[in-house]
């Protein structure tokens, strides 16, 4: 049940990639009206203010999705030591290469960013890197971190993550580096990877007769 249920959400995913895509090489007004408003409303209240688009492009550099991955690299290394291999293989294929799905998608939809933007942005637009990579490295590590915290605390680590996500995403759209069509493809795109990587190289070993304790939850010995 649980596995059809990652299946079908990821399916979801894919399909408002997919409504994201096709609606601005087609055009949509309803999708060009919402990516035009938020843009220009974002940049009048940005004009004037050097110290608030300079706070959101250091935010979105700090919890970046190229910072994630540094930080990430200290986590496989300990995971290798401790010999958790697919935990660490598992952290590899989906926080380290998701900058390749990253820059493969965006080359397909080739999107240029928006004429507005307030800071310099490299590659295209569409999908949003900062999006996809950051929805990518909160979701993998929550995975390997809430197993080994107490009940107590999950919540928190949750909320904290989610709130991550989305303000990531919204400071890209406030910096006018990326239109909100963007940042919701990223998403999308980055919680379906997540969950590709999830079943296909799962952080835990199966449960065997001789060993009924997942490989990174046993952490009591």
């Amino acid at each position: 049940m649980h596995g059809r249920w990652l299946v079908g959400s990821a399916a979801a995913a894919i399909a408002v990639y997919a409504l994201m895509w096709v609606g601005f090489l087609q055009g949509w007004a309803w999708l060009a009206h919402i990516d035009s408003a938020s843009l220009n409303a974002a940049y009048r209240f940005a004009e004037g203010r050097p110290g608030w688009v300079t706070a959101w492009d250091i935010y979105c550099t700090v919890l970046g999705p190229g910072a994630f991955r540094i930080a990430t690299v200290v986590v496989i290394v300990m995971a290798f030591v401790r010999r958790k291999i697919a935990l660490a293989i598992f952290l590899i294929v989906s926080v380290e290469l998701s900058g390749i799905v990253t820059e493969t998608a965006k080359h397909f939809a080739d999107r240029p960013r928006p004429d507005t933007a307030m800071v310099s942005a490299l590659s295209t637009s569409f999908p949003s890197g900062h999006a996809l990579g950051v929805m990518v490295c909160v979701a993998a590590l929550l995975t390997v971190v809430l197993p080994v915290v107490r009940p107590s605390r999950r919540g928190g680590l949750i909320a904290l993550g989610a709130v991550i996500v989305l303000t990531i995403g919204i400071g890209r759209v406030i910096l006018n580096v990326h239109h909100p069509s963007d940042v919701v493809a990223g998403w999308a795109l980055g919680y379906a990877y997540f969950v590709a990587c999830l079943l296909l190289v799962p952080p835990t070993r199966p449960v065997t007769d001789s060993d009924e304790i997942p490989e990174a939850l046993d952490t009591a010995s």
